[in-house]
């Protein structure tokens, strides 16, 4: 006769555990190269000067741009290479079959091919509970305009309700900046940056440096996964919408 233990059942008749499913956030690291040491390299010099750019994230490896490579990738040097970086690798995306087994040998899971979304014509965005706990840094119910003037890293939103939201510091890859009015970024821009979320069209986002994660203006967005025009990606530039369009443009025109 099995046991309480042996059924998985504690002395009062429950489970001592309950399954559910989960979403958590991750970062896709798109790979354009099969050069492990060159990836290292590059990873090392662009975060050289932002130690804390990641907060322990998750990242997934995206090998579309390299899936036809016969070249095998050393995925325990990338995987080093990531850690260090306080980032937790865990899944490949996308990669040949032979890479998909080099990654689940390096201990990696193997993650559903993502369906790239298209610029502008997506479904409008929501603003959901977010579900991991994240540390909300400010949310202010202010007439005019709430001002954030120290950096925001991976997890922290600040929501502007009400008011335009001035941020004076870096925005990282993670954080997000939400207002029911404008947007301003005196800083690098590198996370999601919401104007307009009450559905405000006339709304505009502003970055000193446009490298944004997202950018959504009354519910219409665009991803990083769409690269950006030359004359704005990592230059001044704002954030408007034309009917159902969003149309990213350098600030100093001409």
């Amino acid at each position: 006769m099995a046991t309480p233990s042996t059924t998985g059942m504690t002395q009062q008749g429950k489970a001592p555990f309950e399954l559910k499913s989960a979403s958590l956030p991750v970062v896709a690291l798109l790979l354009k190269s099969t050069d492990s040491e060159a990836i290292g390299k590059a990873l090392q010099e662009r975060f050289a000067d932002e130690p804390d750019f990641f907060d322990n994230d998750l990242v997934i490896f995206d090998l579309s741009a390299i899936q036809k490579e016969t070249q095998s990738l050393d995925f325990a040097a990338l995987i080093r290479t990531v850690r260090a970086l306080k980032t937790i690798p865990v899944a490949v995306r996308n990669g040949s079959e032979q890479q998909l087994a080099d990654a689940r040998k390096a201990g990696l899971a193997e993650a559903p091919d993502a369906a790239l979304g298209r610029v502008d014509t997506a479904p409008r965005v929501e603003i959901r509970e977010v579900i991991r706990e994240v540390e909300v840094v400010r949310e202010v119910a202010a007439p005019e305009t709430v001002l954030v003037d120290k950096p925001l890293r991976s997890g922290q939103q600040v929501y502007a309700r009400g008011a335009d939201l001035i941020v004076l510091a870096v925005v990282n890859f993670g954080a997000e900046v939400i207002a029911d009015g404008h947007v301003h970024v005196y800083a690098p821009l590198r996370g999601r940056a919401i104007a307009g979320a009450r559905g405000n069209t006339n709304a505009r986002i502003f970055a000193q440096c446009m490298e944004a994660q997202l950018v959504s203006i009354a519910g219409v967005y665009r991803t990083a996964e769409n690269d950006l025009p030359a004359d704005v990606a990592s230059k001044p530039a704002h954030v408007r919408l034309d009917g159902e369009r969003l149309v990213v443009e350098p600030l100093n025109k001409g």
